[in-house]
């Protein structure tokens, strides 16, 4: 049996509160996401279709259209740091995720001291980027001559053409390889036992079952830690500010440290802000792919 209306109405008042309670409680957090992330992207943006300096008044800058991004498409430095971009992001990532798969297989085995090691895993990305960079720096330096006296040469790892993206690709490999390795490890020990044991008892080998078993259910950890990974070497800045700054001769211009020289060194922050959107849109575009590849449990 149902209620009069006006009981309805006063048992409806609580949940009416509730609602109007959640978004006052939302509201200031929405206002201050608003005013520190909202506003300046809506100025940037704007300032990608602009000409602006900074002997220019705000929103004096002259309106030039698509002109920003173009100079961009037609600048062999920009061009070049978008390939070096993709470069280095595909190798750092595949060195990682092959990396951080095996590391996580060897330590998803229960043996005395194995949590000391799975503990001792996340040192290297506990250290500040920075911190770490600059810890390189000076085991790649000449002058300490520490790397050299390993390998018996004498190279100058950061100032030479064909190894500064090398050294700082090795770099990231060993500061975030350990980022993916906690992400599959803990798919690995999440996952049901069931279906190994029975391929196993059907004969399968230990490589079969790794292969077509195992895989196949860490299947969306792998393509998390795929997506995080690949968003973040694509804007990595830490290690090669720290590094190169961008050198030698460009050859570890990225488009991060293209974006950055061109707005905060040369002071150009039309074509910095434009730089900055390409960054953003090849981003959004890279989640997306990855984003539906999560969702459909037969895509590759």
């Amino acid at each position: 049996m149902t209620g009069s209306p006006g009981v309805l109405a006063w048992r409806s008042i609580p949940d009416r509160l509730d609602r109007h309670f959640i978004q006052a409680a939302v509201l200031p957090t929405l206002l201050v996401m608003v005013c520190v992330f909202g506003l300046p992207l809506a100025f940037s943006f704007y300032l990608s279709f602009t000409g602006w300096g900074l002997d220019q008044p705000l929103f004096t800058g002259r309106f030039v259209g698509l002109a920003n991004y173009e100079d961009l498409l037609s600048d062999p430095a920009f061009t070049g740091a978008l390939g070096k971009t993709f470069g280095y992001t595909a190798a750092t990532v595949a060195a990682q995720m092959l990396l951080g798969l095996g590391i996580a297989l060897l330590l998803n085995v229960d043996l005395p001291g194995m949590r000391v090691f799975r503990t001792a895993l996340i040192v290297p990305m506990m250290v500040t980027p920075i911190v770490g960079a600059l810890c390189w720096k000076l085991l790649l330096d000449p002058s300490h001559v520490v790397l050299n006296q390993w390998i018996g040469q004498q190279i100058v790892w950061l100032g030479r053409t064909d190894t500064a993206l090398g050294a700082i690709w090795v770099v990231g490999v060993w500061q975030n390889t350990t980022y993916v390795t906690l992400i599959l490890l803990a798919g690995l020990r999440s996952l049901p036992s069931d279906p190994l044991e029975a391929a196993l008892i059907d004969g399968a080998s230990r490589r079969q079952a790794l292969w077509h078993v195992t895989l196949p259910l860490l299947r969306p950890y792998l393509l998390v830690a795929l997506l995080l990974r690949t968003i973040f070497e694509f804007r990595a800045f830490d290690n090669i500010y720290a590094m190169t700054g961008g050198g030698p001769a460009n050859a570890t211009m990225v488009l991060s440290m293209y974006t950055y020289l061109m707005s905060f060194v040369q002071f150009d922050f039309s074509l910095g802000a434009a730089a900055a959107w390409l960054m953003l849109l090849m981003s959004m575009a890279m989640c997306l792919f990855f984003i539906a590849a999560i969702r459909r449990p037969q895509a590759l």
